[in-house]
């Protein structure tokens, strides 16, 4: 095997990289395993243990890397500098740009590996008209794959997009697990990661006052108006679009529609309030190579779950974009991650850094 035949595959323990090691040896390449260790304690374990049995099950080699710091110091303290200035973080995106195409590229290079592999779901193609390596939902069937994850993947420039390899690309999760479970793999009936991996009990509070020591401050709950209808317990514990747990009889439906954390006020309204006509986004990345150099008809999407809508992407200057939707958007937040495509194409993304209210 020659250095062009030899991939670096992030091993998460879970059934879906484990299945893209199979599919990897399948075509030929030599696969090099890698967990990153993230967490402290028994959470960073056992992941790690899942893929190293994995690895050793399939005769590939397997190294751990000890990214504890850096995941420390670029995605939670990120995401808790983000939440304590009223912003909804997104921890994976984060991951993904620092970590998993990033620190993992630098292992790569270290093992003389031409490629870097994950078992996202997801596709990367070359276009000869565009001269440009194009990330791309997955499919399946014909059909957009409903497990697609290029969302989170929007950060990957030209560079990396050049030696990224996802081997689920085409594949539905039935298959990868039959896949894992033919060739007795003993993760192929794991569950798949529904929650923040360093909060899987999803309690974002109180994991913020316990990793930073900074306790929730009570502040005012305002209407629309500015007037105080009520008290909250810590701006941490509200996100925008919440109806549940306000703790306050309004006698009809209120939702989050926004905070402030200047002042520690969370503010309600009725569901038409949470509609917005736009956004600014700013530290886009231009997936596809374009974005951003002159106004484009695309669609958007500003949250994982959510289905794309269409609207205008006006370039304000190299890393900043107003949105502008045919449609007005419910609970769109400061913090999430806005990304643009052209069908199944990911055209890149950005951080919302303001939201446009519809008049």
């Amino acid at each position: 095997m020659n250095k062009n035949s030899r991939v670096l595959l992030a091993m998460s323990g879970g059934v879906d990289s484990s299945a893209a090691a199979l599919v990897l040896k399948k075509r030929g390449f030599e696969v090099i395993g890698g967990t990153m260790l993230l967490l402290e304690g028994e959470n960073g374990l056992n992941g790690v243990n899942d893929a190293k049995a994995a690895a050793e099950r399939m005769g590939i080699p397997h190294y751990v890397f000890d990214f504890r710091k850096k995941f420390a110091n670029e995605v939670i303290a990120r995401f808790n500098n983000e939440y304590l200035s009223g912003l909804t973080p997104n921890p994976c995106v984060d991951c993904n740009r620092f970590l998993k195409f990033s620190a993992m590229m630098e292992e790569a290079d270290r093992l003389d590996c031409r490629y870097i592999a994950t078992g996202h779901y997801a596709r990367v193609e070359y276009d000869e008209d565009k001269k440009a390596y194009l990330l791309k939902k997955a499919v399946c069937g014909g059909e957009i794959n409903p497990k697609d994850q290029s969302y989170v993947l929007y950060n990957l420039t030209q560079e990396q997009l050049k030696r990224v390899i996802f081997p689920l690309g085409s594949a539905a999760k039935e298959e990868v697990r039959q896949l894992a479970e033919e060739s007795g793999l003993h993760n192929s009936k794991k569950s798949d990661s529904q929650d923040i991996c360093f909060v899987p009990d999803g309690n974002y509070a109180e994991f913020i006052e316990k990793y930073t020591g900074i306790k929730p401050q009570k502040g005012r709950v305002t209407d629309k108006n500015g007037n105080t209808v009520g008290e909250h317990g810590g701006m941490i514990a509200y996100t925008v679009g919440q109806r549940k747990g306000l703790g306050i009889a309004f006698g009809k439906p209120m939702y989050v529609i926004d905070k402030n954390a200047r002042d520690n006020t969370v503010t309600v309204g009725e569901n038409s309030d949470l509609f917005s006509e736009g956004l600014i986004a700013s530290d886009v990345n231009r997936t596809a190579g374009y974005l951003g150099e002159k106004e484009i008809s695309c669609f958007a999407k500003t949250r994982y779950g959510q289905k794309e809508a269409p609207c205008r992407a006006v370039p304000l200057s190299p890393n900043t974009v107003r949105v502008l939707f045919e449609q007005p958007q419910r609970a769109v937040a400061k913090g999430q991650r806005v990304v643009f495509y052209d069908k199944d194409i990911v055209l890149g993304g950005g951080v919302i850094t303001d939201v446009l209210k519809t008049t």
